[in-house]
């Protein structure tokens, strides 16, 4: 059974500045730069017929491409933060992208993803680090800003069977339709 998910790839140079970002956050457990991407659907552990449903139904996806840019830095967990993440801006054609894979995924028959949508780029998973190492790397750190870089594909994900993680592997990848200049 493939773990799959949908995302879009963070460019070499991005990748570089983020990965400057690494260290000095006791409990962190840093992702390796060539893995860095920004989730739009995660799929999860899914028959080979449903993933190649899924393959086929996003070509059809016909949007234009946009630019993204990272706006500074955050933490999920509230009291116990679990990971560090570079918050991407707000874009239109981003929450659009997202939430026309969402609708492709439901009409598939699987279930609706229940968080907030919430575009990021996942730099650390934390274990047993507190609010306030938290805070304090974030206020080193938080005013990060990287960016716009243009987004003009998304990619369809594998990760490591039920345990998750990387190395990712892009399956497939769905061209975006290219903006007059």
């Amino acid at each position: 059974m493939p773990r799959l998910f949908t995302g879009i790839e963070i460019p070499d140079e991005l990748r570089r500045l983020l990965a400057q970002l690494r260290g000095g956050l006791q409990g962190a457990r840093w992702a390796d730069p060539d893995d860095y991407h920004l989730t739009l659907r995660f799929v999860g552990d899914i028959d080979l017929r449903t993933a190649n449903d899924i393959a086929e139904m996003l070509g059809r996806v016909q949007r234009p491409s946009f630019p993204l840019a990272i706006e500074g830095l955050g933490a999920f967990g509230g009291r116990k933060p679990n990971a560090i993440i570079a918050q991407v801006a707000q874009s239109r054609a981003l929450a659009e992208l997202q939430a026309e894979q969402e609708r492709m995924i439901q009409r598939l028959g699987l279930p609706a993803e229940p968080r907030k949508y919430t575009p990021h780029v996942t730099l650390a998973r934390l274990r047993g680090t507190t609010v306030g190492e938290t805070a304090e790397y974030l206020a080193l750190r938080g005013g990060f800003t990287a960016g716009p870089f243009p987004v003009g594909r998304f990619v369809l994900f594998s990760a490591r069977d039920a345990v998750g993680g990387g190395p990712y592997v892009v399956e497939e990848a769905y061209p975006l339709i290219a903006r007059a200049a």
